[in-house]
């Protein structure tokens, strides 16, 4: 592989210098000129952090964001080279506690290729850093000291799916269950507030919930909106001087989030002083993991037109699409829509595209990865929502290598690669060497000028519909 360094060359002065660790490689005593080679190391990172601005992290607020998560390291200037002529800023360090988990990466090490990345790319535009799904007040700790600025709330355990079509009797014994001390009410104060005649939404849009849609409501995000205000306050009163902001995602549920019940969410965490950033619900159809939507695109728009009239409506967040990888036929439907803003979350992409790297440079290796991932995507699909068949997949020995690029528009390929990237990452030879990751991190910075185009072409192709915005 290839290993870059942050170069420091002083005239006179070193004060700068000893900020930052690393060794003298060059003492010039007649120009009084020194050169310092350093790593590109957590400590050095923070250095430059202290002097130029541009490579800290930002709350972003309201305006079109797009995340990009990068589970190798080595995307980041590719994602950044893509936003150009593009509205939207980028939030780039942004990975999950399942990610990191499966990855075996600490948070910083994240935060170092995003910033060292914007380094090199002179990026000044501002970004963000997303702590995302997380569950628990020891996640929030973990990547506040890391330094990510927004933090997504995923309270899915706490949802509870079969409020949708359990019995009226069942509801009311659940609805006893919710956690009320923390909602700072009762079901009556609730019944007061939604239950009404007409919610006038918007000029050609009402709600008229009835106590039934209530109590349906209730039991199935009751708790997980108590989890979040939990989480919330621990953020705020534990780091009150700390710069962040909050997205809270109900996106990876089993049933879809109602234009009702994402005004109910929006209205009890606004009663409960939560401040959003923006929220994801779970739209109607399909979002699987690395392929593009799966349904009817019509009913996709009228109900996210509704779902934006609800965020007009209380005016102060945006709206958050997850699982937001190669959902191309999406992007066409919400860039029409000029009404708000968006964030969009893709992460298994770019994975896909280092992985197209080595398909191209590198064919022996993937072909070895290809068939790796077909032998364990059985196991590894378990918290995922995929449908690939594993049997429209060859063995890699029936393919040639001409026609390994070509997978890559293959739905079930694309599933099956990307559900398999925490093994493919982590997993270790008897010796205790990578399997396959030194391999693809060098075949990738052998190849950084291919990985970065191919970025760039996939990304424009997530960003382009929105340009006409």
């Amino acid at each position: 592989g290839i290993i870059k360094y942050l170069y420091l060359i002083s005239e006179g002065d070193f004060t700068l210098q000893e900020k930052y660790r690393g060794e003298v490689i060059n003492k010039d005593n007649g120009n009084n000129l020194v050169v310092k080679r350093c790593e590109l190391s957590t400590e050095n990172r923070k250095s430059l952090q202290e002097q130029f601005d541009f490579t800290v992290p930002k709350v972003l607020g309201l305006c079109n964001s797009f995340g990009f998560g990068d589970r190798i390291g080595l995307a980041n200037a590719g994602h950044i080279r893509s936003l150009q002529g593009s509205d939207f800023k980028a939030i780039l360090a942004q990975q999950s506690i399942r990610e990191l988990t499966r990855t075996n990466r600490k948070p910083e090490e994240v935060m170092n290729a995003a910033v060292w990345a914007v380094f090199q790319e002179g990026y000044e535009d501002g970004f963000g850093a997303d702590a995302d799904h997380l569950k628990t007040t020891e996640d929030i700790d973990l990547m506040v000291n890391a330094g990510f600025t927004m933090f997504t709330f995923d309270p899915g355990e706490y949802v509870v799916n079969e409020a949708d079509s359990i019995s009226e009797e069942m509801l009311e014994k659940k609805i006893d269950l919710v956690d009320w001390q923390t909602l700072n009410g009762d079901y009556q104060l609730l019944q007061s507030s939604y239950v009404r005649d007409e919610i006038k939404i918007a000029e050609d849009f009402s709600l008229s919930p009835t106590t039934i849609d209530l109590k349906r409501a209730v039991v199935k995000y009751g708790n997980a909106i108590a989890h979040i205000k939990k989480m919330y306050d621990y953020l705020k009163s534990i780091y009150p001087n700390y710069n962040s902001e909050v997205e809270i995602s109900v996106d990876e549920t089993d049933t879809v989030t109602s234009p009702f019940e994402h005004f109910f969410i929006a209205g009890e965490l606004k009663r409960l002083g939560v401040e959003l950033a923006s929220l994801a619900p779970r739209f109607v159809g399909a979002f699987e993991k690395g392929i593009d939507y799966r349904g009817d695109l019509d009913l996709f728009k009228t109900e996210y037109i509704k779902h934006l009239d609800i965020v007009k409506y209380y005016g102060s967040y945006k709206i958050s699409l997850h699982s937001g990888s190669d959902k191309f036929s999406v992007y066409k439907v919400i860039g029409t829509l000029k009404e708000a803003f968006t964030h969009v979350k893709t992460a298994g992409t770019s994975y896909l595209e280092a992985l197209k790297v080595t398909a191209l440079k590198n064919p022996t290796l993937f072909k070895e990865i290809l068939d790796f991932s077909r032998s364990i995507y059985e196991s590894e699909k378990q918290t995922y929502h995929v449908s690939a068949d594993l049997n429209s997949l060859k063995p890699s020995s029936e393919y040639r290598d001409i026609e390994l690029v070509r997978l890559f528009e293959d739905d079930d390929c694309r599933q099956i690669l990307h559900v398999c990237f925490g093994r493919v990452l982590t997993d270790r030879n008897e010796d205790g060497s990578f399997k396959f990751k030194e391999k693809i991190v060098s075949c990738l910075e052998e190849n950084e000028s291919t990985h970065y185009e191919i970025l760039i072409n996939h990304f424009n192709k997530h960003l382009d519909p929105f340009k006409q915005l």
